[in-house]
């Protein structure tokens, strides 16, 4: 299926599969999070697992479904519901939390964390990352340490700052409620992060955009095919002789 461009938010995917496809709101994709996930992940059998899994490999909780050609490798923690599609590879001591959905040739490195996700096909999340809450568009490649955060200090529902893209009538900056006390990032097709980004909850980045190695980036709303840059002032001195 192919999507319409969004009213207020960037081009974020180009297709859906067929569990998120009918349910998709351009305006406010994170829905796909709620009872979309929930259904498609319902409709798995209990057990539906076509690869031989190692002895190592620790499954916890009902419907966990692994597609053809998965690799996973040992020390991996499963807990459904959970669907894994053809040829994943989920790599030692990953830690992929019930409520996940993660599309074919997808890749879930060493030591990632994916809690209550989407993955669409092709996405990466291969290096010491944290997913939470949050839906990575096909091809997006997360760079090392990378996390999506997903939870306020406060506890309070999280919004998507708008500023410069939504205007009230006074003119002041609006936000978009999610109707979510955890959400992270939404990230369109082929977006690309450099090491250690960190992402604030309620980060919704366009398709193709890439962002420098340890950016920031607060709740909102960030155009696709952009590069968000971070500019540091370094300083070299000599070192001080020692006495």
């Amino acid at each position: 299926m192919t999507l319409a461009r969004p009213r207020t938010l960037p081009a974020l995917f180009a297709s859906l599969p067929e569990p998120f496809a009918a349910s998709f709101d351009p305006d406010a994709p994170w829905a796909l999070l709620g009872e979309p996930l929930d259904a498609a992940l319902a409709r798995l059998p209990s057990a539906a697992i076509a690869v031989r899994l190692l002895p190592e490999v620790h499954l916890a909780g009902d419907r966990i479904a692994i597609g053809r050609g998965a690799r996973i490798h040992p020390g991996v923690v499963l807990e459904g519901p959970l669907y894994v599609g053809e040829d994943v590879e989920i790599r030692p001591g990953a830690y992929v939390r019930g409520g996940v959905w993660i599309g074919d040739g997808c890749v879930v490195g060493a030591s990632t964390e994916i809690k209550r996700a989407i993955l669409l096909p092709g996405a990466r999340a291969p290096h010491l990352n944290y997913v939470g809450d949050s839906i990575l568009g096909a091809g997006v490649n997360l760079g090392a340490g990378t996390i999506l955060s997903n939870f306020r200090h406060d506890g309070r529902e999280v919004r998507i700052g708008t500023a410069g893209i939504l205007r009230t009538a006074d003119g002041a900056g609006a936000a978009i409620p999610s109707g979510r006390r955890k959400l992270g990032a939404v990230l369109g097709d082929g977006v690309l992060t450099g090491c250690n980004c960190v992402l604030h909850p309620g980060v919704v980045v366009g398709r193709e955009t890439h962002l420098y190695p340890g950016v920031q980036l607060r709740s909102g709303i960030y155009p696709e095919r952009s590069v968000v840059k971070l500019r540091q002032d370094l300083e070299v001195t000599p070192r001080a002789e020692r006495p």
